[in-house]
C-alpha cells in the first residue's frame, strides 16, 4: 500500500462544549478505565470500569511469551511526505492546572482557541529516524532502566517478563517522522508492530509516543494531554479489576483528539471541542478509516462504538 503522506488541514466544526465534571481518584492513560492521560494528569482521577458499561466482567489472563534480547527491525516500504502546516504550540501547554471545587471536582471547561486546531509539532524524546523510509521498529524485552521509568510496581497483574518494550516511527502533525516508545504485553508485540506500520504506511498523523510515568499518575490535571501510548499500571474504581492498560493489551490514540464521554463526562477536560467526530480532521478517529481498519486486522475492539459511553481513543484485545 502505497503511503499517502500525513494528514494537512482539516478544521473542526463542532463549537467548544461547556461539560459536567465528576470527582477524581486515581490515574493513568485514558482507556476502558477512564483514567487520566498521560504527560498532565494528576492522581485525583480514576474513573467508573467500562466493564460493568459494556457488561463484561471477566478479567483477562495472559500469559508471557518469548522475546528476544536483541532489538528487531522491522520494515514498510513508504516515502517521504510533505510537511503539513502546524499549529503553534501553546507555551503554557502541560502546565495549566484545571481549577476544581472545594470538594475536588474539576470545574466544568471549554476547549480553549488554541487547541481547537491541534495540529501541533512534535517535541521529540527519542531521536528520530534518520530518514522518513522505511517504517522502522525494535522489540525488545523491558529492562530495568525502562521498568523504571514505567509505573510498574510488585502487585500489577503482569511480571516485567510477560512486557515487551518497542519503538516505532510514527508521523507529526508537522510532516515528519518521528520515532515514539511504547509497553505492551509479549502476546501482542508482534500485532502492535503491525498496526503502527499501517499507521505510518497511511501517513496517519501522531503528536506524542512515550511512556507513562508514575510522575504523571501523581501531576496535577491540566486536561490537555495527547500522548499516545498502552501500559500503565493501575486498577479500576475499587482496586479489584485492573485495567486493560494494566495488562499492556489495551492502546490509547491521539487522545485529547479523540476523547473520552459519559455523560457530562469528557476527557481529556479540555478537549469537548473534538466530541463532534469528523474524518477530515486530522488524528480523529471515525468509523472505518485507517485506525480502526489496523485494529480490526488483529481483533482488536474500538471504544467508539460502544453504546453506554464512547472511548474514542481506546482500542483493546477483549473489548474493554
Amino acid at each position: 500500500m502505497a503511503r499517502t503522506g500525513p494528514f494537512v488541514g482539516g478544521a473542526v466544526r463542532a463549537g467548544a462544549l461547556v461539560v459536567g465534571a465528576l470527582v477524581l481518584t486515581g490515574c493513568g492513560l485514558f482507556g476502558e478505565d477512564n483514567s487520566r492521560a498521560v504527560q498532565t494528569y494528576g492522581a485525583e482521577a480514576t474513573q467508573p470500569d467500562d466493564a460493568e458499561a459494556t457488561g463484561s466482567s471477566e478479567t483477562p489472563t495472559t500469559s508471557a511469551a518469548e522475546t528476544s534480547s536483541t532489538s528487531s527491525t522491522s520494515t514498510v516500504e513508504s516515502a517521504p511526505g510533505p510537511v503539513a502546516e502546524t499549529a503553534t504550540r501553546p507555551p503554557w501547554l502541560g502546565t495549566r492546572t484545571l481549577p476544581t471545587t472545594g470538594d475536588g471536582v474539576v470545574v466544568p471547561q471549554t476547549t480553549p482557541p488554541e487547541l481547537e486546531n491541534r495540529q501541533l509539532p512534535t517535541v521529540d524524546t527519542l531521536a528520530p529516524p534518520p530518514s522518513a523510509a522505511p517504517f522502522r521498529s525494535t522489540m525488545e524485552p523491558v529492562d530495568a532502566a525502562t521498568l523504571e521509568r514505567s509505573t510498574w510496581k510488585e502487585g500489577c497483574p503482569v511480571e516485567p517478563e510477560e512486557l515487551t518494550y518497542l519503538t516505532l516511527s510514527f508521523w507529526g502533525f508537522d510532516g515528519l517522522p518521528h520515532t515514539g516508545e511504547m509497553i505492551v504485553n509479549s502476546t501482542v508485540a508482534d500485532d502492535v508492530v503491525s498496526v503502527f506500520a499501517a499507521l505510518f504506511d497511511s501517513g496517519y498523523p501522531i503528536e506524542e509516543m512515550r511512556l507513562v510515568t508514575d510522575e504523571d499518575l501523581t501531576a496535577p490535571p491540566t486536561g490537555d494531554g495527547n500522548n499516545t501510548g498502552s501500559f500503565v499500571c493501575r486498577p479500576v474504581t475499587g482496586g479489584t479489576k485492573f485495567s486493560q492498560h494494566a495488562y499492556g493489551l489495551a492502546i490509547d490514540i491521539n487522545p485529547f483528539l479523540n476523547p473520552y464521554q459519559r455523560g457530562d463526562l469528557v476527557l481529556p477536560e479540555l478537549a469537548a471541542f473534538y466530541l463532534e467526530r469528523a474524518a477530515e480532521q486530522p488524528g480523529v478517529i471515525t468509523e472505518g478509516d485507517v485506525v480502526v481498519t489496523a485494529f480490526e486486522a488483529i481483533g482488536w475492539s474500538w471504544g467508539g462504538r460502544w453504546s453506554s459511553l464512547k472511548d474514542y481513543q481506546h482500542f483493546s484485545v477483549n473489548n474493554r
